[in-house]
């Protein structure tokens, strides 16, 4: 482990009790008044003592202006965020898209107002001082902001979205994951045109949850040498001190992961020693670097150090004390020194300049190595080609008879792989039976090469959806990830997923196994409720093709929705034959298979129960119930078409419209007039005896629509209200 200790053991600091500046202080309150002449004192103080001080004034101001928010764990932080805006990261305040900018996480989101003010102070033009006055504000008639409560991706200066804890740490490993790959696809000895590298802070929270533990452990397996991770130390949570609920030694643990450790006792003052570590850590290779740090959470004020320090607003006292420690008039609000706004300013100009030189790079670089800079240009405005069109169209569905979904998605991935270059991700350990294709030498790995693709999750659902989301996010349009895994364990990775369709971030997810056909692994293994969630979920679409054909039509949607996130739900056996199923159809989210001029009912299914409502509708036909049958493979982009198309689809002429599904039947009910479905979970045995033993195979349907039928005894369905048969 690398120590930068002071004063203390690197195990911790008694009381919260430090030495500085050789002052004893306790819980960051000083032991002694303030001197008669504050100014006096304000002259031993160095630029970054005085940037310190005034990021902690301002954020004293922002909590307080409108009666609260997060502001503790912010202003314990202000020399850290000195350390990484003034003496570390590479950006450009004046471009906050520039391509190889450094990239900055707050996993901690809550603490949102340190970013912001942060991007003030450096002079972000969107940053300005009415923006900031916003924060926590009632933003009624109409009245926005982008100093939201946490920090959203779609303002300039802010690389993801965070505040569930620990998604930050798991997007930082995914932009990690980016700037590796293409570094080593496109650096040249003597031209590092990608050399961004990623800073994360964490708090105690995002270190105790599930994802951020699953993405640090694969972080240390991929040895992400360009990934930094500091922890703000404060040794306290929302409900009290962490002793309370956390006694691990948390250096060991992320040594044991593949971490260097870097330590600092005191990270609540002193800049220099902060930006030592970090700028350390940049000179260690093999192993991304955890920076442990101590601070004092509410420094300065009466709740030092205590849990009512982590939210609400501040006591006036303490606030004038700390203005007038930095010469500041006390009872002035929202105010920066000029000396002070001077120092962050100056990283304009400085980060002016250091995208002119990375401009002049690139200019040689494409000189000297032409097809290349051709290639990262596209990359970089997010082409994709044509060529992925020209394949799907050329692609004759009827080679894929009698296959699987999950079986044509595999060979559709093989086809699509080569030629569309931003493709990249993987599965969580199950990609056998996913059938996701990937050769050996196209692994992203140390041992083989970071220029490689395909990456190994290993069994870490939810970090492979959050990490897919921060490679989404490192430019979009750059990287296209995918992420496979059975549908049932999407419920781990749906946090994740969720997040990526709230940053309308572009992820292919594919989700096979999605029936109770699963078989014989038994309920926990069925998903019968699982669509629900994520036919629920805004931004997303869950695509469910019956057939080859339909997934050509999927795979089209899901790679030109540039700003959405879409689930393919896939299925583990062959389906029967379905007449009629279009790839372009699968556009409109519904669409008519069959349609009988005396049709008396319709049935509509999509992917493996389909051919089991073809095959009744045929039977029920033979019967003198003439059928329709729809397949609606997605309601997202259903809901998207005009009405007169809806009503087509699903006509409103009282006749009777039913589902079939092997799921709980829920937003069935905003289509149709009955569902056949699940009510319960699933059984431990083979796919046939499931879809017997639930009435979900022909014979089943067949059955289950007679009776609702002779129910209705020929009165209007619409007007019978929706029903479970």
């Amino acid at each position: 482990m690398h120590s930068f200790d002071i004063d203390q053991p690197s195990s911790g600091l008694k009381d919260n009790t430090l030495v500085y500046q050789g002052q004893v202080l306790k819980n960051g309150v000083h032991s002694s008044e303030l001197p008669s002449n504050p100014n006096s004192w304000q002259k031993n103080l160095d630029d970054d003592e005085v940037a310190v001080l005034s990021l902690r004034n301002l954020i004293f101001d922002i909590c307080n202006h409108n009666g609260g928010g997060h502001g503790g764990s912010a202003i314990g932080m202000s020399a850290i965020g000195v350390a990484l805006y003034k003496h570390v990261m590479r950006y450009n305040p004046m471009d906050s898209e520039w391509f190889d900018r450094d990239r900055f996480v707050l996993s901690n989101g809550h603490c949102a107002m340190f970013l912001y003010a942060l991007n003030y102070l450096v002079g972000y033009p969107n940053w300005t001082m009415e923006e900031i006055k916003g924060y926590g504000s009632a933003k009624t008639n109409g009245y926005k902001t982008i100093c939201h409560a946490h920090p959203e991706i779609e303002v300039p200066g802010i690389e993801v979205t965070t505040g569930p804890l620990g998604q930050g740490i798991a997007n930082a490993v995914g932009l990690a994951i980016a700037s590796k790959n293409l570094a080593a696809q496109y650096n040249e000895p003597g031209y590092d045109v990608i050399k961004s590298r990623i800073y994360c802070v964490s708090g105690d929270g995002c270190l105790m949850e599930g994802v951020a533990l699953e993405s640090i452990s694969l972080a240390g397996h991929l040895q992400l040498d360009n990934l930094v991770l500091v922890y703000d130390n404060n040794a306290v949570t929302c409900d009290g001190p962490l002793d309370w609920i956390n006694t691990e030694n948390v250096n060991q643990k992320m040594e044991a992961c593949g971490w260097y450790v870097l330590d600092i006792a005191d990270g609540s003052y002193d800049v220099k020693q902060i930006a030592e570590a970090l700028q350390t850590a940049q000179g260690l290779k093999g192993r991304p670097v955890f920076i442990n740090i101590r601070t004092i959470i509410g420094l300065g004020t009466q709740v030092a150090g205590t849990a009512k320090a982590h939210h609400g607003v501040f006591d006036d006292l303490s606030v004038r004390k700390s203005k007038a420690l930095n010469g500041q008039d006390p009872s002035a609000t929202h105010q920066v020194p000029s000396k002070s706004l001077e120092y962050f300013r100056e990283r304009q100009i400085y980060g002016q300049g250091l995208q002119t030189e990375w401009n002049s790079l690139i200019q040689k670089y494409g000189e000297k190595f032409p097809e290349k800079a051709s290639d990262l240009a596209a990359r970089r405005q997010g082409k994709l080609g044509t060529r992925y069109r020209e394949i799907l169209e050329d692609l004759d569905s009827a080679r894929f008879q009698g296959l699987a979904t999950r079986d044509v998605n595999g060979i559709l991935i093989e086809e699509l792989w080569p030629v569309c270059r931003a493709l990249c991700g993987g599965g969580a350990d199950l990609v056998n039976s996913n059938k996701v294709y990937y050769a050996d030498t196209d692994v992203f790995h140390p041992l083989t090469s970071y220029s490689g693709r395909y990456i190994r999750y290993g069994i870490r659902e939810h970090a492979m959806a959050s990490i897919s989301n921060g490679i989404a996010a490192y430019n979009p349009g750059t990287f296209l990830p995918i992420t496979a895994t059975f549908f049932m364990f999407y419920l781990y990775a749906a946090p994740g997923v969720r997040m990526g369709a709230l940053s309308h971030l572009q992820v292919i997810h594919f989700a096979t196994h999605d029936s109770f056909a699963e078989g014989q692994n038994g309920p926990t293994h069925q998903p019968v409720e699982l669509d629900s969630l994520y036919r629920a979920m805004p931004n997303l679409q869950y695509i469910r093709p019956c057939d080859g054909e339909e997934l050509i039509g999927a795979w089209k949607i899901a790679l030109e929705s540039r700003n959405t996130p879409s689930i393919l739900s896939l299925g583990r056996d062959p389906v029967g034959q379905i007449p009629n199923t279009s790839r372009s159809k699968v556009a409109k989210g519904a669409y008519v298979l069959l349609d009988p001029h005396d049709a008396k009912l319709t049935l509509v299914s999509c992917g493996t129960n389909l051919h089991y409502v073809v095959a009744a509708a045929a039977t029920l036909g033979a019967e003198g119930l003439s059928t329709r049958v729809v397949s609606a493979p997605c309601f997202d982009l259903f809901d998207k078409q005009d009405r007169q198309y809806r009503d087509h689809v699903f006509p409103c002429d009282g006749k009777p419209i039913i589902s079939v599904e092997e799921y709980v039947a829920t937003i069935w009910a905003r289509y149709t007039t009955a569902s056949i479905g699940m009510t319960g979970y699933g059984y431990s045995a083979s796919n046939l005896s499931n879809y017997e033993r639930f009435m979900l195979d022909e014979k089943g349907i067949v059955e289950r629509v007679r009776s609702y039928i002779s129910d209705l005894g020929g009165s209007n369905a619409r007007m019978s209200g929706w029903t479970q048969i």
